[in-house]
């Protein structure tokens, strides 16, 4: 294939992207709509960074009022495929993202508290010698995990469970290293853990994560159960 011919049938491709119509949210019965709710609070990780009703995190914008404030398009597009922040990309088939899409631009808005400013997260301690890992690190777990892993984040007293102290040498000894990876690539639900922790593992590379793992390593100045060592 000539340059020439590849590069008009890209072009072809943006095209046709940018022609696509704006997604359409779809009408939702009682039962759907209480489906989508019942997912967000107890399935998945919306509510670890943002407050629905009164209940949820502040680390993104809110979902209460979330009709009239942004076109359905905008919401379909940022859950499906996040860009320009910290929010992770959550798996789910398509029919629960048109799901809770829908739900979240058709929902009644609500009055929720006062949103609080976040405290910027800082950049954690250099302990691991990787300012890489210690910029990811602040930039993806420190708003819950705390910049020192003490488990007191400025996003913590929002979420129903306290986030895991990374600093905790005697409960970090329990933790094996693949479990610590587990946690992050899939998030806390599937760890049979707060499903308020999100999922890393369609954002960040398996490099970057097992990285934040030895990092923990370092926070707490420890290893993993004997049995377990020996990977990653």
């Amino acid at each position: 294939m000539t340059p020439a011919l590849l590069g008009a049938l890209l072009l072809v491709r943006v095209q046709g992207a940018a022609s696509q119509p704006p997604w359409v949210p779809r009408s939702l019965s009682p039962f759907d709509a209480a489906k989508a709710e019942s997912l967000i609070r107890n399935r998945l990780p919306c509510l670890g960074c943002h407050e629905l009703g009164g209940d949820g995190g502040r680390v993104g914008p809110s979902l209460s009022a979330l009709k009239g404030q942004r076109t359905p398009d905008q919401v379909y597009s940022m859950i499906r495929a996040p860009r320009g922040s910290v929010m992770p990309r959550v798996p789910m088939n398509q029919a629960t993202l048109e799901l809770i899409a829908s739900y979240l631009v058709q929902r009644a808005p609500t009055q929720g508290p006062p949103p609080r400013a976040p405290s910027p997260a800082g950049v954690s301690p250099n302990v691991s010698g990787d300012q890489l890992t210690a910029d990811l690190y602040a930039q993806r777990c420190a708003p819950c995990h705390g910049v020192g892993g003490a488990g007191d984040g400025y996003n913590a007293p929002y979420l129903p469970v306290r986030p895991t102290a990374h600093a905790d040498k005697a409960y970090m000894s329990t933790r094996s290293d693949d479990a610590l990876f587990d946690t992050i690539y899939g998030g806390g639900y599937i760890m049979n853990r707060s499903n308020r922790m999100p999922p890393y593992g369609q954002t960040l590379a398996r490099d970057q994560i097992w990285a934040l793992v030895h990092y923990i390593r370092k926070l707490c100045s420890c290893q993993g159960p004997a049995w377990s060592r020996g990977g990653g």
